[in-house]
């Protein structure tokens, strides 16, 4: 006879930092509606609970952060450094975030107290002038203590040390430690480290610190400070930006490409595949099972034996997700997975899965694309009305 009490499941429980639930062995507690871990509210315990807004006096003390925003995001590089400020910042302190470009992020999750936007200021346009004057428009309508920047190749950190140098302010570059008193770097070729107390600007290194804050910040969104030296600096005609090349998706690199089509073994119509990779100008990646079947070279095929890929987008028609697929789109920021079976591996990776069968779904998708196009090439005729749902002049 078995004597082993069963414990009710209905007793009780919490959710442990792991996440998982936890039948409490004590009392049995009285749920009522402010009791988020109670029994009689399952749907809130499971649900993450609301961080706290980090508290600060408006306008005692400021920390300016800058970045260039890719596609209304910022990326992790420029995540860290406004990470980095609202650690730093306390009770005095506010966090001031200006953007070069537009930002549809969430700028409280970020860290963020206040939010200034320069769309005109957006990449790939080079105007450096311009950018050195919106950082001195915010510095003079701010007043910021310090001024923090993510040290990358693609703009921020030749921008910080531009402003660096005419204003003739202080800066300390490929910082890699950062707390309140002091910033650290390597020097002598990394052979020593070298601190010292904060300057006036800080470019910061990649993970530096860590983005993912247990607080949020006010997030209050202000307009471009007014002033008119941004204008005269876009008048000036001291550069002249002859824009930028675009070059077919077939020639760019999978690990230069940032939106990514791939087969798997559950794409037969290959011919549509690369008909729908044409129609949406990106880049063709394979599995290696795709390769192995002689649909791809070599040089398509994604993952640990193959090309690792930060694309933006990754669309994997027909790709079970094996690991050493998912290990070459581990960077990948937007990951859509098309397959017929629910439970392949890429569906826990993928960010959208469609249950679908991928020729009719590559059919449908280049129909529709093809259609948005001839939408956008036809000519506007004053005084009709346009029927957007058909795309047609009524």
């Amino acid at each position: 006879m078995n004597t082993v009490k069963r414990i009710d499941p209905r007793r009780p429980f919490v959710i442990a930092a792991s996440g998982l639930r936890r039948i409490t062995l004590g009392e049995a507690r009285t749920a009522d509606a402010s009791d988020a871990l109670s029994i009689g509210a399952p749907r809130a315990a499971h649900a993450p609970a609301p961080k706290p807004k980090r508290v600060c006096e408006a306008g005692k003390r400021r920390l300016l952060v800058v970045a260039h925003s890719d596609r209304g995001a910022l990326d992790e590089h420029a995540r860290q450094a406004v990470a980095a400020a609202a650690i730093v910042a306390d009770t005095q302190t506010e966090v001031v975030l200006l953007v070069l470009g537009e930002l549809t992020d969430d700028a409280a999750a970020l860290g963020a107290d206040k939010v200034v936007e320069w769309p005109a200021l957006a990449r790939p346009a080079f105007a450096p002038d311009r950018a050195v004057a919106a950082i001195g428009d915010c510095v003079a309508a701010f007043a910021p203590a310090h001024i923090l920047m993510p040290d990358n190749a693609t703009g921020d950190g030749d921008l910080g040390r531009r402003y660096a140098a005419q204003a003739k302010a202080s800066i300390a570059t490929h910082v890699v430690e950062i707390d309140a008193q002091h910033v650290g770097c390597y020097a002598n070729g990394g052979r020593s480290f070298a601190t010292r107390t904060w300057p006036d600007v800080i470019l910061l290194d990649p993970e530096a610190v860590s983005a993912k804050l247990p607080f949020v910040g006010a997030g209050e969104r202000l307009a471009p400070p007014a002033s008119g030296t941004v204008t005269e600096f876009a008048q000036s005609g001291r550069y002249a930006d002859r824009g930028t090349n675009q070059l077919d998706a077939a020639q760019v690199a999978l690990e230069e490409a940032d939106f990514i089509i791939s087969a798997g073994n559950g794409v037969t119509d290959i011919a549509g595949f690369e008909t729908l990779a044409r129609a949406l100008g990106a880049a063709v990646g394979a599995s290696r099972v795709a390769v192995d079947n002689g649909h791809f070279t070599r040089d398509k095929q994604v993952g640990a034996t193959g090309k690792t890929v930060n694309a933006s987008v990754y669309i994997a028609f027909g790709i079970s997700g094996a690991v050493q697929h998912l290990q070459g789109i581990k960077d990948c920021r937007h990951v859509i997975a098309v397959n017929l079976d629910a439970a392949a591996p890429i569906a826990k990776r993928a960010n959208l899965t469609l249950i679908a069968d991928a020729q009719a779904t590559m059919a449908a998708l280049t129909q529709a694309v093809e259609q948005a196009k001839q939408v956008r090439a036809a000519p506007i005729v004053a005084g009709a009305g346009t029927n957007l749902r058909e795309g047609v002049a009524a």
